[in-house]
């Protein structure tokens, strides 16, 4: 990268907060040891964010296709990786052959033609690509932070690297664009965070053999020295560039990849970033459960990542039957922040940048919710139990943020009262709802606290706040 570029995307950073610096340069705090990088914490911005927007982008959006088979979990593993529905994964899923994707690729684009050609279109549409509006439409959904796959498991990457693929197929173009670049300056001059994926543990221009089940993963992924360099200058070349606040690896990494010296030089060069648990090391400063999420509040910080439908990659085959419903969406949001957790909420645009209706209209849903209810979402921090059920058997999930409760009602009770269990308040307690006019009527019940709701809809998974925070009787 040429250096006025790279001092450009520096002094975004460094104006947007994004990283510290003292007097004397970078902070040398970190050692390559596991002794030192242990002594990271999660930064502030990172508890309080909540809301991130993952983004697959790249070959496997060009033909933009997989079988809508269901959620990963919820599949067969014998069953998986022949009828996968991670569109990202369309190369494994061509190479067994025997599979759905197989047979649309030959149907649509002949036997012989080759995946990598896939580059050709991929590089002619992201020419027009404005990423300016990537960056508004997610910061008007709420999003505090960004994750882009800067490189998936077939190896293309999205920035013009310095290092050289020694496998590169004759038939990859490397991209033509530095959308890894773009992207960082968009996102940040609408003052968000961004993060970088890069698929260390798996890389098909180094090893060709599919994998077909999943014991398959650690046999078919790559240990040659040869790759760990290639991973290790990759990362290195990625954290010098572009100073990301999330490295998000995935699926391991080499072993003989110098992991605690890249940690120690990255904390070193963004203190406040963070680091995911998907390099298979001993620490991690968030775990990130897929397709999941943990029943209770968990201490240390996780992130839940998934796609809007089945696949994380564009699918052109998936309809708004595969697709997480408005309500679903905000229930599962407001179910994750209440144990402490994030989600990570992916997006699969086309190959020329252009993302779909049905995704879009999601985003603006949650946005909207946002914007009347995010309070009660944006820095805080769960209660002492996340959630309860009315008499009626309406769900609720809780929150706190200073001296405030923030009670979610995922379904409105049946009569004209919120009735919360074991919930003590004190005398001169206040209950408003978000959005609202005017406090509500309470009285307090045998332990519990029963709130007179106003007779209007307040829309989906409305909001009570109470303040000062009562007291946990259960």
């Amino acid at each position: 990268m040429k250096r006025r570029v790279f001092n450009g995307y520096l002094s975004t950073a460094l104006g947007s907060g994004l990283l510290t610096r003292n007097g004397l340069g970078w902070a040398n705090t970190f050692e390559p040891t596991w002794e030192s990088i242990e002594t990271h914490r999660v930064p502030e911005w990172f508890d309080d964010a909540k809301l991130g927007i993952f983004i697959h982008w790249g070959l496997y959006s060009v033909p933009g296709w997989a079988t809508p088979t269901g959620e990963l979990g919820k599949v067969d593993w014998n069953k998986w990786f022949y009828q996968n529905p991670y569109a990202e994964w369309y190369l494994n899923s061509l190479r067994l052959k025997d599979t759905p994707t197989y047979r649309h690729h030959t149907e649509t684009y002949g036997e012989n033609f080759d995946y990598y050609s896939f580059s050709k279109n991929f590089n002619a549409g992201v020419k027009k690509w404005d990423p300016s509006q990537w960056a508004r439409l997610f910061h008007d959904a709420g999003a505090r932070y960004v994750v882009l796959t800067t490189k998936h498991h077939d190896g293309f990457a999205l920035w013009p690297s310095n290092v050289p693929n020694p496998n590169r197929p004759a038939n990859m173009v490397p991209v033509g664009r530095d959308l890894v670049g773009d992207l960082t300056a968009a996102v940040r001059e609408q003052r968000m965070h961004m993060g970088l994926y890069y698929s260390g543990g798996l890389d098909w221009t180094f090893e060709k053999q599919p994998i077909a089940k999943r014991g398959d993963l650690k046999s078919t992924a790559p240990q040659s020295e040869a790759y760990a360099r290639y991973a290790d200058a990759h990362w290195n070349e990625l954290i010098t560039r572009y100073q990301a606040s999330v490295l998000w690896n995935d699926i391991g990494y080499p072993t003989l990849g110098k992991v605690k010296e890249m940690f120690a030089g990255y904390y070193n060069r963004v203190p406040e970033g963070v680091i995911n648990d998907r390099f298979s090391q001993k620490f991690s400063d968030f775990t990130t459960p897929e397709y999941a999420k943990y029943d209770k509040i968990t201490p240390k910080k996780w992130e839940s990542c998934r796609g809007l439908g089945f696949s994380f990659g564009y699918n052109r085959a998936e309809g708004p039957e595969h697709v997480l419903s408005g309500d679903k969406l905000i229930e599962l949001f407001v179910d994750i922040v209440s144990k402490n957790g994030n989600l990570l909420l992916n997006i699969g645009p086309r190959h020329d940048g252009t993302i779909s209706e049905l995704q879009v209209s999601r985003l603006k849903t949650l946005g909207e919710w946002l914007q009347v209810n995010g309070e009660g979402i944006f820095e805080s921090r769960p209660w002492t139990r996340p959630s309860a059920k009315t008499e009626d058997g309406a769900d609720l999930r809780f929150t706190r943020k200073r001296d405030s409760l923030y009670v979610f009602m995922l379904a409105r009770p049946k009569g004209e009262t919120l009735v919360i269990p074991d919930t003590k308040v004190a005398a001169n307690a206040k209950v408003i709802q978000l959005g609202g006019r005017g406090d509500l009527k309470w009285v307090q019940r045998q332990g519990a606290l029963e709130v007179s709701l106003p007779k209007t809809e307040a829309g989906y998974a409305s909001v009570l706040k109470v303040t000062p925070a009562p007291v946990s009787a259960a």
